[in-house]
């Protein structure tokens, strides 16, 4: 690959065609996203004990070698890909690891939690997920290679989301399985990238059928009644997990996914309509019976009332980022301990709020945003329409688990239980995340990628041998 590339002498490494790798643009801001988790490394330490924290230069040394690794593993296997993604990834990774480790020396957080420290746990699950982000940019040549397994990678998806049932319920929800010597994994965190591969494969074939309209009603084409069919069935799963694993977030995540990608691929603003309406029928329906659901509708309706009942986090969580304030309390400085064992996981949002404050939770929340904005733009820059379709499928998938979290998290919707990627404790998510990162710089790096250069033709070297 090296013989291909040419120095210009800046951070940026241009190809024969012209088009630069930015691989020297993605070290430099690689660095910086290692030094930044460090230094808050060190605020909590100093805020926390009045001194440097003994493991920060090992946790330095453990960040930057991850790093390392998965860049020069960019530079080799996709030398044309997306240079924000991975450094941005690597800062939301590092800071979620700083405040896991800072609300492990809350003792009342971790006794209640794990019986023990969480971060090194999390430091080994970010080591196997930057392993199986090098194995997903090493083995898989090209991203259209998955569409040959479309529908096996439904049956797949089924399978990681059915697993949960034959489980014990964990905090009232069903979205966990238990593996001897390894803990507890969310297969839900796998599914949403297999999901997103068959929803590519299957909208490709069908969108010609699907963006047919039989009928126009207050201005919008209504799709044809035989079309409503893949819907209905996605409608029909989502309510199924919803009812026997009483797992809002995936529901919602599951069939958002499906409307997204559908709207995508047809350009019908009907099918949104059609989703959000069967959406808010099924959680309305499913509410109407189900404890768990409704205890969770309640809590969001009247918070307070929750707090008085013994349900204390979603109030904690809004103290929290009331007494954040603009620029927070600072890191070490916060009462998260009053949120209690779930500090570390979905509720780790409110942790940032309160010792960043609010420009510390916007810088947070621009970056995530980052993320999805680098993948709706690779989708846009793929020259085959599975490679489209999955880029913004992928792109859509983590942005609505953003959303869906941040916003149980601050009151906006009722709380589903889901991990915030990258930042909360949680191996599978971390895992399924740094996949979900590598699948799409690979799609970036064959959007990217200069075309060969065609072959001069024989009438054109004739020319140029006669001309004197």
């Amino acid at each position: 690959m090296s013989s291909n590339l040419t120095n210009t002498g800046s951070n940026t490494t241009v190809s024969p065609g012209g088009l630069p790798s930015r691989r020297n643009t993605e070290l430099a801001m690689l660095v910086f996203a290692v030094l930044i988790p460090v230094f808050a490394y060190a605020n909590v330490g100093l805020a926390k004990e009045g001194s440097l924290p003994t493991g920060m230069l090992s946790y330095g040394l453990g960040l930057g070698l991850l790093a390392g690794v998965a860049h020069l593993v960019v530079r080799r296997w996709a030398p044309y890909a997306d240079p924000l993604m991975l450094p941005i990834a690597t800062l939301l990774n590092g800071m979620g690891l700083i405040f896991i480790w800072r609300l492990d020396q809350e003792p009342s957080i971790t006794h209640k939690a794990t019986g023990g420290e969480a971060a090194p746990t999390q430091m080994m699950w970010s080591a196997l997920a930057v392993g199986l982000f090098v194995l997903v940019l090493v083995f898989l040549k090209d991203h259209r290679v998955l569409q040959r397994y479309t529908y096996i990678s439904m049956a797949a998806a089924l399978v990681l989301l059915a697993a949960p049932i034959f489980f014990p319920a964990k905090y009232g929800a069903k979205i966990w399985i238990t593996i001897p010597g390894v803990g507890s994994l969310q297969p839900a965190e796998f599914a949403k990238i297999i999901i997103a591969v068959f929803f590519a494969g299957y909208l490709m074939v069908k969108r010609d059928a699907l963006a047919l309209a039989s009928r126009r009603f207050m201005g919008l084409y209504l799709p044809r009644g035989r079309d409503l069919g893949p819907i209905i069935v996605i409608w029909a799963l989502s309510l199924m997990i919803l009812v026997f694993e009483t797992d809002l977030g995936t529901s919602l995540l599951f069939f958002g996914l499906f409307v997204v990608m559908l709207y995508v691929a047809t350009e019908r603003t009907s099918w949104i309509v059609f989703g959000l309406g069967l959406s808010a029928v099924g959680a309305i329906a499913v509410a109407s019976f189900e404890p768990h659901v409704q205890g969770r509708v309640q809590d969001w309706l009247d918070p307070m009332q929750a707090f008085k009942d013994g349900s204390e986090q979603p109030m904690q969580a809004l103290w929290a980022f009331g007494s954040g304030g603009t620029l927070g309390s600072g890191l070490g400085q916060g009462f998260s301990r009053l949120i209690n064992f779930a500090a570390k996981s979905d509720y780790i949002f409110a942790t940032v709020g309160e010792e960043l404050g609010l420009a510390g939770l916007m810088a947070i929340i621009l970056l995530y945003g980052l993320i999805v904005e680098r993948g709706i733009r690779t989708s846009l820059a793929a020259r085959d329409p599975f490679g489209k379709l999955l880029a913004v499928g992928l792109a859509s998938a983590f942005g609505l688990q953003v959303f869906i979290v941040a916003g149980g998290v601050m009151g906006l919707i009722p709380l589903t239980g889901m991990t915030l990627p990258f930042m909360a404790q949680g191996g599978s998510s971390v895992v399924a995340n740094w996949a979900l990162i590598a699948v799409l710089l690979k799609i970036s790096d064959t959007a990217r990628r200069p075309a060969p250069a065609p072959a001069p033709s024989p009438d054109a070297e004739m020319t140029q041998v006669v001309r004197p």
